[in-house]
């Protein structure tokens, strides 16, 4: 055995490579590089206290082959010397990274940089840790805005309250609330008002609801009847309490019934079909159609129209529009059924709020119309060397712009 073992030793010997004498051996592979980043890291500002930003900058050999430079990793930990884990990573050519992290929390950081020659690390920053601010700079121009609408409001609500007379222009569809109430009297007909398939929550349907209060406060007086068929059950809820406190006012709470303010049904065509139905029957001298409406604006419409009835629509629903326009007598167009309530009543309040939003609209249109022009003459006027005009649209742009 002795004999085999020395044999295999010598054939072992015999086929390792020979260095020569005194020749140096082969050199270790070399350690990455130290990768001098300039990395910082801050709080985030104008946050609630939840990010750090890093920042850094391009390595050397970030050149923007995916093949050579892979990109940074972001390695974060809560003592200085460690242990780093990575939270996040940024492809080349990147040379920033958002880090989301607890409020108060202390953190260090690293950057490695991955390349095709091996990775290097930068050196460790911090501590650092995030914190909330007061304010946010960034919605600056919010507060502006905010500030100068609040004062408009409260400069045209104390006018009102004054007793200055505040201009409104006419809307014939609401001046002509006397009008229909008046021809169904003299014609011995009740009146028919329908919502459509406004929600209580719809801003439309409570718009509504204070049309409909003047129109029963008028029906009260005049002893005609007021047929309301309903397609949603809350809304028919707030429509009874409405018409029952309007027959109150004027000292007739024995004209109102209860039955009038009705239920129909949730289906679309059903509900139409129903109002249809009413209209044929009841022959009504006058068709309230005030609120939120779809395809059926149309079928109800027409049908009121068939029947002779004075037709005074409304909607916001711009795509049902033209069909009021086009069948009934007088229509409520957008931001009018918005202001009915205002327009009937003449609160100090209400009359002061319209007339300051009125008054920040015209200022908006104006302003964009303005920007605009300043903007297209900016552009022309850069194409030949000046720049000045084409700056200062940016810059307003960009005020505006909100994070």
């Amino acid at each position: 055995m002795s004999h085999i073992f020395i044999a295999l030793v010598t054939l072992a010997l015999a086929a390792a490579p020979v260095r020569a004498a005194g020749a140096p051996a082969a050199p270790a592979p070399a350690a990455p590089a130290f990768f001098a980043a300039g990395l910082t890291a801050a709080d985030a500002p104008n946050d609630e206290g939840r990010a750090i930003d890093l920042s850094w900058t391009k390595a050397p050999g970030d050149t923007g082959g995916a093949a050579v430079f892979r990109g940074y990793q972001i390695l974060r930990a809560e003592q200085a010397e460690g242990p780093f884990a990575e939270v996040g990573f940024a492809i080349g050519g990147k040379t920033s990274f958002r880090d989301n992290v607890a409020e108060g929390a202390v953190h260090y950081y690293r950057v490695r940089q991955l390349s095709a020659a091996g990775a290097a690390e930068s050196e460790t920053v911090g501590p650092v840790r995030a914190a909330a601010q007061w304010f946010d700079a960034s919605r600056l121009n919010v507060l502006i805005v905010t500030v100068l609408l609040a004062f408009l409001l409260i400069w045209y609500i104390e006018r009102a309250k004054k007793g200055e007379e505040l201009f409104i222009r006419k809307i014939q569809g609401l001046d002509a609330i006397d009008e229909a109430v008046g021809r169904s009297t003299e014609l011995g007909k009740p009146i028919l008002y329908s919502f459509g398939l406004g929600e209580i929550r719809d801003i439309v349907t409570v718009a509504s609801l204070a049309i409909l209060r003047q129109v029963a406060t008028k029906c009260a007086q005049h002893g005609t009847e007021l047929l309301v068929p309903n397609w949603d059950p809350l809304v028919m809820a707030a429509a009874q309490e409405t018409v029952q406190q309007a027959y109150s006012e004027p000292g007739r709470p024995d004209l109102y019934k209860e039955g009038n303010v009705s239920f129909l049904t949730t289906d679309q065509f059903g509900y139409a079909a129903g109002v249809d139905g009413m209209m044929l029957r009841q022959k009504p001298g006058a068709v309230f159609l005030l609120g939120y409406f779809y395809a059926e604006a149309l079928l109800m419409s027409e049908t009121g129209h068939s029947i002779g009835a004075i037709q005074i629509a409304g909607t916001t629903a711009i795509t049902q529009l033209p069909f009021f326009i086009a069948s009934c007598d007088y229509t409520l167009i957008g931001e009018e059924m918005l202001a009915a309530s205002c327009y009937l009543k003449r609160d100090p309040q209400m009359l002061g709020s319209l007339k300051g939003e009125d008054f920040v609209k015209a200022a908006l249109i104006i302003g964009f119309a303005a920007l605009a022009v300043t903007g297209t003459v900016g552009v022309v006027l850069s194409r030949g060397g000046h720049g000045g005009l084409a700056s200062v649209f940016q810059a307003i742009k960009d005020w505006f712009v909100t994070a």
